[in-house]
């Protein structure tokens, strides 16, 4: 079933892993090295985008709501709805951060950064 924008509601983590990410401004800022999933709450935790570095070395990984990415066919990426700026000056971690005390700390930190609510977590 199609989303709002016409995008199907299913996709494969394989298939967006390594997609290009652009703010508003067509400026490419990375791609989506991982997606971080919260098993118990059956839900994406955040998309990680790696910006910056080069091969490897230096870069820093951004964790970016996922529902904040926008697919966008002409560009064959994700578009974000931020300048180079406020994604310069978001939280960013190294990558074992990113699963450190089971990635609700990153979480959280990117979601109050980019003034999103964070989902209620299901405890089983």
């Amino acid at each position: 079933m199609p989303t709002n924008s016409g995008h199907t509601t299913a996709i494969r983590a394989s298939r967006v892993i390594g997609t290009s990410v652009y703010n508003n401004a067509g400026d490419k800022i990375g791609e989506i090295e991982d997606v971080m999933l919260d098993k118990t709450a059956d839900n994406i935790m955040f998309a990680v985008v790696g910006f910056g570095g080069f091969l490897g070395i230096g870069e820093k990984y951004h964790a970016i709501p996922w529902k904040l990415l926008d697919y966008d066919e002409s560009t064959g990426g994700y578009v974000v709805p931020f300048t180079r700026d406020q994604l310069e000056q978001a939280p960013a971690h190294g990558i074992t951060e990113l699963t450190e005390n089971d990635g609700r700390q990153v979480r959280d930190m990117s979601f109050s950064y980019y003034k999103v609510d964070t989902p209620a977590q299901t405890h089983y």
